[in-house]
């Protein structure tokens, strides 16, 4: 019997709203297999694709276990790239929001020390790429001895990453004693092996097979091309396709420069992402791209993962990827949420080996792969009006999925944190002392060295901020308003 809401899953009421809230009505069929088994705390091993909704189907049930009052990690969630973190730690917050659940975030190229005093504060939850976790656990700096859940989160592209035995040192740090759920767009040999090692004989298996309900409806087409003239061909097929928002993959970062530097010159809005960045830059490109300000995204595979936008029309690869598993990670990106999208291979004499073998892996009677010919100039040039009032029309703005769950959280921004020796409960003293503010008015508290950040709940945070503008905090007159971010 197919659920029809969340609500047969007999989650908390505070979930259900920020569910509600984020615009999840139904759950996908990945959800309504998980959810369950997860609720009962049993080892899962799931077999689902890309934007089939697994995060939303791990995230449930870690902040439906989540215990507030506790301070240590309560769940570990293992992912193999920074973005997929920061998408991971979102997504989670949003669903926990209402029940306060702190979600820290730890990965490479970012400051350790930043990150220990995060970890120091209350964190339920922790997601973050092996290597940085692994780190933090030699140092100290994360204590997991009440973690109950373990999430190993695209299982598959840890093992092409070279991750797997750096997570299987990061298990034997973990208690004996606790849940293990390990999802993955693609099984194998290894991940069936880490699987009987570290999770329980009666493990449920997940394996959602290919239907049209759950199956993302993607248009796959391919074009042979001269790689002398790619660029050009790239901009003439964009010309006639004239993509809402598109995503064009490349093998290497100087692909992707070379590829912007062309797209550019036509007037293209477009932007790039790939491992070199800074990551303040790489996430204000993904802020971008998200929101609509961009149409134009040009990345290398670290894209692929934690790039979760309903609104992408359009892939093109416009380089064959090294692995054939790149080539779903990368084509899952469209045709989300119900929608039609289309992905496109550009294919050169010396790719074709690598394509063949994309082929046989990814395509079988149920898939259908279309062959496209360069357009003629005739076709290009009577396109283009078309194309170049598009790019030049500024988007709509997207709304954000948490928009109507933040409508009643005010972040307050106080100028002084540990430097001052304040800590959380000098916070929550001094707001609760306030009339008609309760500690269930007080959300997430982050105290960094010269500032702190506290997310006030159900409408009060003007009220909170008017009263505080002549009270102390441990003595301390602080100046308070609310957070610019």
């Amino acid at each position: 019997m197919k659920n029809t809401s969340f609500e047969t899953f007999g989650i908390d009421p505070e979930i259900l709203k920020a569910l509600k809230s984020l615009r999840y009505f139904n759950p996908t069929a990945v959800q309504e297999a998980v959810i369950p088994l997860a609720l009962e705390k049993q080892d899962i091993i799931v077999e689902s694709q890309t934007g089939s909704g697994k995060t939303v189907a791990f995230g449930i049930p870690i902040c439906e276990q989540a215990v507030w009052e506790e301070n240590k990690p309560q769940s570990l969630i293992l992912v193999p790239t920074r973005e997929l973190a920061l998408q991971v730690k979102d997504d989670i917050m949003n669903i926990g929001r209402l029940k306060r659940i702190k979600v820290t975030a730890v990965f490479g190229k970012s400051s350790f020390k930043t990150q220990k005093s995060e970890l120091k504060q209350k964190s339920h939850i922790v997601v973050g790429t092996p290597g940085r976790i692994l780190e933090h656990l030699k140092e100290g700096t994360l204590v997991v001895d009440k973690v109950s859940s373990l999430v190993l989160d695209e299982a598959d592209e840890m093992l092409n990453m070279g991750f797997i035995e750096q997570a299987e040192e990061i298990i034997d740090y973990l208690p004996k004693e606790r849940q293990t759920m390990l999802f993955s767009a693609t099984m194998s040999a290894q991940i069936d092996r880490l699987a009987s090692f570290y999770m329980t004989p009666e493990r449920a298996s997940v394996k959602m097979e290919s239907s049209v309900e759950n199956t993302p409806k993607i248009l796959h087409s391919y074009i042979n091309v001269e790689e002398t003239t790619k660029e050009k061909q790239l901009l003439d097929l964009l010309t006639i396709e004239n993509p809402d928002a598109c995503i064009i993959f490349c093998n290497t970062k100087d692909a992707v420069d070379t590829v912007v530097s062309y797209l550019e010159k036509a007037g293209l809005p477009i932007d790039k992402l790939h491992g070199g960045m800074d990551q303040d830059d790489r996430l204000d490109v993904m802020d971008e791209f998200r929101s609509g300000k961009l149409r134009y995204l040009v990345a290398t595979d670290v894209a692929a993962r934690g790039i979760d936008i309903d609104n992408v029309t359009h892939v093109v690869n416009f380089d064959v990827p090294v692995e054939k598993e790149s080539y779903t990670h990368r084509t899952g990106r469209t045709g989300r949420a119900g929608k039609t999208g289309l992905a496109l291979t550009m294919v050169s004499p010396a790719d074709q080996k690598r394509w063949q073998e994309i082929h046989d892996y990814a395509f079988d009677d149920s898939h259908e792969l279309t062959e496209v010919f360069t357009p003629n100039e005739r076709a290009v040039t009577r396109a283009k009006a078309t194309f170049e009032k598009k790019i030049n029309t500024r988007l709509a703005p997207k709304i954000a999925r948490n928009k109507e769950l933040n409508k009643d959280i005010t972040k307050v921004y106080f100028n002084g944190g540990k430097k001052k020796k304040l800590r959380a409960v000098d916070f929550v003293g001094t707001l609760t002392s306030i009339r008609d503010v309760s500690a269930e008015d007080i959300g997430i508290i982050t105290i960094q060295e010269n500032v702190t950040y506290v997310e006030i709940m159900n409408g009060k945070g003007p009220y909170v901020i008017s009263e505080m503008q002549n009270r102390k905090i441990k003595g301390k007159t602080l100046k308070v308003n609310k957070a610019r971010k």
